[in-house]
């Protein structure tokens, strides 16, 4: 089969190439996918790239251990064969989840409980770009900033893969929804929920006078400590993601910063599982969440995929398309 691997770190236009390699079998507990598409996210740049060092202490330290050769989290597809304990699928089934490394592959071997049905109405591409960012945001909003309806709610960066699923999946928790992002993204959040827009190029929402019971920041390079200022008494802060410095700063000054006010600061890692992807699967077939694609790109072209995702400033999702149906 065809695949996507890279030898060494690097650019991934430089280091990431197509070549043919062993179909894997599946074990007892997996389903063989034929990957119709699979989409990039973080994880897969950095252990491209090499960077942050501390990846490598996971993937090797001069060069990728063969288990990660092949990146690639996010999958979507029709189940080929199952292992023998498999219960929930049989060969045919359209279904999205979770690989973790390979999805960047024309077939994966999934364990059956990182998977879920494919909605009918949406594409394989669509699919393949809700599962890392859409239970990121799940997760961030519902669990850690324990969302409750009516409550005002700031994303910042909200133009981005984990940004549109948090706005849409807060606003069906019916809270009152305030998207950051640039100008030319606004009309979009408006359009998946967002009833109110921040600019930040011409606004610091740190310093104007409104006041949020969960501010969840992904992207984005204000100083940890200046979203308190912005926090209702009792409110929450939610580190999804941001730079290492915000993160060095969340972990070593966050807990001092928040100590006062009764003001919480919370820390997430998702946590991948089936009955959140079955949550997710309800929101899409229900019409209260949608997969926002920047641009698609063909299994040939996957180092021009992720470079495109590493370069910033995405409007949604980066997915690269592997099969046709």
């Amino acid at each position: 089969m065809k695949a996507a691997v890279y030898d060494k770190y690097g650019p991934p236009e430089t280091v990431l190439r197509v070549a043919e390699v062993q179909r894997p079998v599946p074990k007892d507990d997996e389903v063989l996918l034929k990957i119709y598409a699979s989409s990039v996210n973080q994880t897969e740049w950095g252990f491209v790239k090499g960077e942050p060092f501390f990846t490598r202490l996971i993937v090797g330290l001069s060069e990728p251990k063969p288990k990660y050769r092949i990146p690639g989290y996010d999958v979507a597809g029709r189940v080929e064969t199952v292992g023998k304990k498999v219960k929930q699928f049989r060969p045919g089934y359209e279904v999205f989840g979770v690989i973790k490394f390979g999805g960047l592959a024309e077939y994966g071997c999934v364990p059956e409980g990182d998977l879920v049905l494919k909605p009918a109405n949406i594409t394989f591409e669509e699919a393949a770009a809700v599962p890392a960012a859409a239970l990121t945001a799940l997760q961030g909003i519902r669990n850690a900033g324990k969302v409750q309806s009516g409550q005002e709610v700031l994303i910042n960066g909200a133009s981005g893969g984990v940004g549109t699923f948090a706005v849409q999946i807060a606003k069906s928790m019916g809270a009152e929804v305030t998207a950051v992002c640039s100008d030319k993204n606004a009309d979009l959040m408006r359009s998946i929920g967002a009833d109110h827009v921040v600019d930040y190029t011409k606004e610091d929402f740190t310093r104007n006078e409104r006041a949020y019971d969960v501010i969840a920041t992904i992207r984005g390079y204000y100083p940890v400590s200046t979203f308190k200022r912005a926090l209702r008494p009792g409110g929450t802060f939610v580190l999804i993601g941001g730079t290492g410095a915000q993160m060095l700063e969340a972990l070593l000054l966050g807990p001092w910063v928040f100590m006062t006010g009764g003001k919480k600061l919370r820390l997430m890692g998702v946590k991948p599982n089936q009955a959140d992807l079955v949550a997710l699967k309800d929101l899409i077939e229900t019409g209260k969440v949608r997969s926002i694609i920047e641009r698609c790109y063909p299994l040939s072209e996957a180092g021009k995929a992720l470079q495109h995702f590493g370069n910033g400033h995405t409007k949604g999702k980066v997915v690269v398309t592997i099969a046709q149906d």
